[in-house]
């Protein structure tokens, strides 16, 4: 072990995920004028991406657009684990859904991992993927249990499974499960290669095209910021958080989740697999390849409730003692948080965005299982479209309802609503009293201007940006992020930049400047 008591390792000063780093990606114009299409795709991550390979090798005509660049949200910033082992789930499904519906969750998730293996085989995506075992492990007596549970499980769903008392890492463990022939890849490189075969399929992708609103009807119509419109058939909505809710009340039925990823050069070896506790703080690893040859470790975890953490450095700092305790650093060229939304039961809404809407679709609640979620639901949304059957859709449909799982998601409900409707009130009850003056250069906080609550941010330059903490989606009060420097929503997960622009959704609308009192 190292000796961090006499070595220093920054963090990087600005986040930045290796995917994006590493993967040169094409560019894509902005749309600026109306147009036509079959299917619109809102949102160019796994989703919007699998679901437009899919469609356009059918002869669909399809457009995708995102708010920013491709592939920068959520799939852009995974760890990109391609497993059906998605911690200790089965047992809880079996429990909240029944035995049917967790077999078809393994199985949905299982294909999706087989659908992309075979495609990287066709199209010979050099995107690094490779097949390792994945792990759940834990240290707490309390979770010995759980593990054994899950172990019972796996043999109800005829699921191949073991229980090993320890892990190939210099980390103690009490007792592991692990599902062997998992995988891992480089998502960008992946999809990249998506994006290619769409175009070439003559689909249509653009960039910076915020979608605001959809226009339902026989032929709905997506409605842009810049007030073009893109008029078709179907519309997915596959754009994280859903910008578009359509009486669905999904804002009611999703909560946000942070969680943080270092990529460090390790002084010890890393021997391969894939893990993650089952015990909070969240420790989760992998590795992924510089240049084909030198290993990067990537050290995640240290969840939370998005805008509920007052120092989100901390939860950087505390993976950095945990690499260090266990592999030793040499270096950390990159660090990164991401942003997932975790459904009332656990299994992601996917298909009719409400029963009166067919030609409207979503898909959404991966719980930070993107890549195998994601697509599957590209797989599942393709079907609906192309009219084929698809023996996933009572499991994913977004108006399911399960008798079995009915008390507790309702339980869940009122306890995530609760807690919007706590911060809701807190946030408004706040009067700081500090004025921007005591802020040092990249220094925030929420202060008071003419007796109003306001965010102050003062740059590396010493100017001071002010915008208005009063969340533009249902108005709620943001709170600083120290560790991506924006201003975070504690009910929906909406995120602003320092300077009041959306980074996040659900709020499509800036955050409102605050006029600069004389300092």
């Amino acid at each position: 072990m190292s000796d961090s008591k006499n070595k220093k390792w920054f963090l990087p000063q600005t986040p930045e995920p290796y995917w994006r780093d590493s993967a040169p990606l094409p560019s894509f114009p902005k749309l600026q004028q109306n147009i036509e299409t079959d299917v619109a795709i809102v949102g160019g991550g796994i989703v919007g991406l699998t679901s437009a390979y899919l469609l356009s090798k059918q002869g669909i005509k399809v457009t995708v657009i995102d708010s920013g660049r491709i592939l920068n949200g959520t799939t852009g910033h995974t760890t990109a684990k391609i497993t059906a082992q998605h911690g200790l789930i089965y047992d809880q499904l079996i429990n909240t859904s029944g035995e049917t519906q967790a077999r078809l969750y393994y199985e949905a998730n299982s294909e999706a991992m087989n659908f992309i293996r075979r495609l990287v085989e066709e199209h010979t995506i050099d995107c690094d993927l490779s097949t390792q075992d994945a792990y759940v492990y834990t240290n707490d007596d309390k979770y010995i249990e759980k593990i054994q549970n899950e172990k019972q499980a796996y043999d109800k769903l005829g699921i191949q499974g073991e229980i090993v008392e320890s892990l190939p890492l210099p980390i103690e463990c009490k007792l592991a499960i692990v599902m062997r022939n998992q995988g891992q890849f480089h998502p960008l490189k992946y999809l990249s290669t998506l994006t290619t075969a769409i175009t070439e399929s003559g689909g249509q992708i653009f960039e910076d095209t915020t979608a605001t609103d959809i226009e339902e009807g026989d032929k709905p119509k997506v409605l842009t910021r810049d007030g073009y419109t893109i008029s078709c058939k179907t519309v997915i909505v596959g754009s994280h958080y859903p910008f578009y809710d359509g009486k669905g009340l999904y804002f009611t039925r999703l909560h946000p989740d942070r969680s943080y990823v270092l990529a460090v050069k390790t002084e010890k070896d890393y021997p391969g697999g894939m893990y993650i506790s089952a015990e909070q703080p969240t420790r989760s690893l992998r590795y992924a390849s510089v240049n084909g040859s030198e290993p990067l470790v990537l050290f995640g975890g240290e969840c939370h409730k998005t805008g509920q953490s007052h120092h989100t450095l901390d939860h950087y700092k505390a993976l950095k003692d945990f690499a260090d305790q266990t592999f030793g650093i040499k270096e950390i060229p990159y660090r990164w948080s991401t942003q997932d939304l975790i459904t009332l039961d656990q299994i992601p809404y996917v298909g009719e965005i409400t029963s009166g809407s067919p030609n409207i679709l979503v898909a959404t609640g991966f719980a930070k299982w993107g890549m195998t979620n994601g697509t599957a639901a590209a797989l599942l949304l393709a079907d609906l479209i192309l009219k084929k059957e698809n023996r996933f859709y009572e499991l994913y449909t977004p108006t399911r309802f399960n008798a079995k799982s009915t008390v507790k998601s309702t339980k869940t409900f009122i306890k995530e609503n609760s807690d919007v409707a706590v911060h809701l009130v807190q946030g408004k009850m706040e009067n700081t009293g500090i004025t921007p003056d005591i802020l040092k250069e990249d220094e925030a906080c929420v202060v008071s201007i003419k007796g109003k609550r306001a965010g102050a941010y003062r740059d590396t330059s010493g100017t001071l940006h002010l915008v208005d903490t009063t969340c533009t989606h249902m108005g709620c009060e943001v709170e600083w992020n120290n560790g991506e420097r924006t201003w975070d929503c504690p009910c929906h997960g909406s995120r602003f930049s320092y300077s009041g622009e959306v980074v996040e959704g659900p709020a499509l609308k800036p955050l409102k400047k605050v006029e600069q009192q004389q300092e």
